[in-house]
């Protein structure tokens, strides 16, 4: 037997989701209720509390109802998501405020144009990480892990080569710092600068 859901969500403490309870409540007979409280819409819906225990609890034929489809995520992405996972077992979505209902030919066009909402904000996603990698790189910055580095081989370079900090980084293209540690942990060398013999 199909059920009526309702699910509510508010960022901060100092908020309440009696409000979202109430408009929800005016509306539907509410069989199940569930709420994420101080949680943020940049959280996934599915790493929420409340709504993963809704998303567990929903079968097949059930209708979530929300406030608004901003309680779902922040942004298209996540909502397209989240209603996507719904949908998937076989849920309905409501939203009051957007009349937003999966089930009718309307809500499945919301859906599709969400889609392509979705589509179009990854895609400027993707731009703007793409703006800033070729910035770094015109800056000069280095991109990527972190070199990793081997401190005995860098420690036993220097100590060989009776070479300077300086010269053993240059020589492995790390900082200085790294071949301060790499000294300092296989302790070959002091962290000074070698001095020429007397």
């Amino acid at each position: 037997m199909s059920a009526i859901l309702a699910y509510s969500r508010v960022s901060t403490d100092g908020q309440s989701i009696e409000a979202q309870r109430h408009a929800i409540s005016q509306r539907y007979n509410v069989a199940k209720w569930f709420s994420d409280e101080a949680t943020s819409g940049a959280t996934k819906a599915l790493d929420r509390n409340g709504f993963k225990e809704l998303h567990k609890y929903a079968r097949e034929g059930d209708t979530v109802v929300v406030a608004a489809v901003d309680r779902l995520g922040r942004n298209t992405i996540d909502v397209l998501e989240t209603v996507e996972a719904l949908k998937a077992k076989g849920v309905s979505v409501v939203s009051l405020r957007e009349g937003f209902d999966l089930s009718s030919d309307v809500g499945k066009m919301m859906l599709t144009m969400l889609a392509a909402v979705a589509e179009l904000e990854r895609a400027n996603i993707k731009a703007r990480q793409m703006a800033g990698i070729n910035r770094a790189k015109d800056e000069g910055r280095k991109l990527g892990a972190p070199k990793r580095i081997n401190d005995a081989e860098v420690a036993a370079w220097r100590k060989n080569n009776a070479a300077t900090i300086s010269a053993t980084a240059a020589e492995f293209s790390i900082s200085t710092a790294a071949v301060k540690r790499a000294c300092q942990k296989f302790q070959h060398v002091e962290d000074q600068q070698l001095q020429p013999a007397s």
